[in-house]
């Protein structure tokens, strides 16, 4: 008889949990009609933003393929190697500089910096090679720009 009872208890109880869950998922949809019932009204208003932003991605399609035709000249890669250039006059303050885009191409800056002056190169670089003739340094500052 008390097993009989527990039972038929532990039923109600369940029965109550899932009236409580239909009644939270209830409240939900609920609260998303409109406290005047203008439903239409509503939907009107969502449509309405749905065309606005349908007007925006159709704006920002033409700048973003632009973005995308420019996007593999870029600079993708750098690099930089300090060294000392003159052999231990100046202190480790000359740089190479590696600016690459996705292909490899772009250039090599380097700034040799003595006591008294200070000397400015630049180089091609084509496919991670330089056009010209590179410097161990330059060499060096376009492998650390490509990860080697």
């Amino acid at each position: 008889m008390i097993v009989a009872a527990l039972g038929v208890a532990a039923a109600a109880l369940l029965a109550a949990v899932a009236a409580l869950l239909q009644s939270y998922r209830l409240q939900r949809r609920l609260a998303s009609v409109p406290a005047d019932g203008n439903v239409v009204g509503m939907l009107r208003n969502v449509d309405n933003e749905l065309g606005r932003i349908d007007d925006v991605v159709a704006q920002l399609e033409p700048r973003l393929r632009k973005v995308e035709r420019h996007l593999p000249r870029a600079i993708a890669y750098t690099g930089i190697i300090a060294y000392d250039a003159f052999g231990n006059i100046a202190g480790n303050l000359s740089r190479s500089i590696a600016l690459l885009d996705a292909r490899g191409n772009g250039v090599v800056i380097s700034l040799l910096v003595g006591r008294n002056e200070t000397l400015f190169f630049t180089k091609q670089v084509r496919g991670m090679e330089g056009v010209e003739e590179l410097s161990p340094e330059e060499q060096e500052a376009i492998a650390e720009a490509v990860g080697r």
